[in-house]
């Protein structure tokens, strides 16, 4: 915890930093977005073990939130319960959720977002945590990198897998402020989908984002830029 608060100290006092123009278009910067995919009548991916990925979701958000409010930053949560964004009576409930997702986060204009999801693919052998980031945005491509980095050192050192980029995911295309996509893990790999049922290793996850994070923001500059071929499908 110590080490969080370091590194945000350290961020608070760079203040000269050249923003690139995205940043220049949010308006809180001390608010970090947490989405937690999925939730309600969608459970996302359920796993070879039964989990379900919105429950997941929700428990490493909530364990983020944490770790950020400790930090000094304001948290805004798109949900904090199990359930969805979206009317009992609407006719298509994923697309209004998803919508309502992009809204809020574009009317907070954060410093950044960070939207918890877990993945999954045909082959059970595939596994490890990966961060997708919109491919025209190269803030995003930065805050990816550093998250990948720190999932990697701090909960699966033999994973080999880099953060990606990506055109087509809803989310991505439709936030104004920096976004990118936390896959945690694979529920389709069952050692992988046994630890993320554990609080053990959701609290691992979300400090390793939250360290990813600030990592970013310490070492953020203008000229930041950024494979594995597996998708995450939604």
């Amino acid at each position: 915890m110590a080490a969080c608060l370091l590194v945000i100290i350290t961020y608070l006092a760079c203040s000269g930093a050249i923003m690139p123009a995205k940043t220049a278009k949010t308006e809180n910067n001390n608010t970090i977005v947490i989405d937690a995919g999925h939730g309600g009548f969608d459970p996302g991916k359920i796993g070879i073990n039964e989990a379900k990925e919105k429950d997941i979701n929700l428990a490493i958000a909530k364990r983020l939130e944490i770790y950020l409010t400790e930090a000094g930053f304001h948290v805004v949560m798109v949900r904090d319960t199990d359930k969805g964004l979206y009317d009992a009576d609407a006719s298509n409930k994923k697309a209004q959720d998803m919508k309502r997702r992009c809204s809020l986060i574009n009317e907070t204009k954060p410093l950044l977002a960070v939207s918890i999801h877990q993945n999954s693919y045909p082959e059970e052998s595939i596994h490890g945590a990966q961060v997708f980031y919109y491919q025209h945005s190269t803030e995003s491509e930065a805050i990816a990198k550093c998250l990948q980095e720190s999932m990697i050192t701090h909960c699966d050192p033999d994973n080999t897998r880099s953060a990606k980029a990506n055109t087509t995911y809803y989310l991505l295309k439709n936030t104004e402020a920096p976004i990118v996509i936390a896959e945690c893990g694979f529920l389709s790999n069952y050692e992988e989908a046994e630890k993320l049922l554990t609080e053990e290793y959701q609290d691992k996850m979300a400090y390793a984002i939250c360290q990813g994070i600030l990592a970013y923001l310490n070492c953020k500059s203008p000229s930041t830029t950024a494979g594995d071929t597996t998708t995450a499908v939604y």
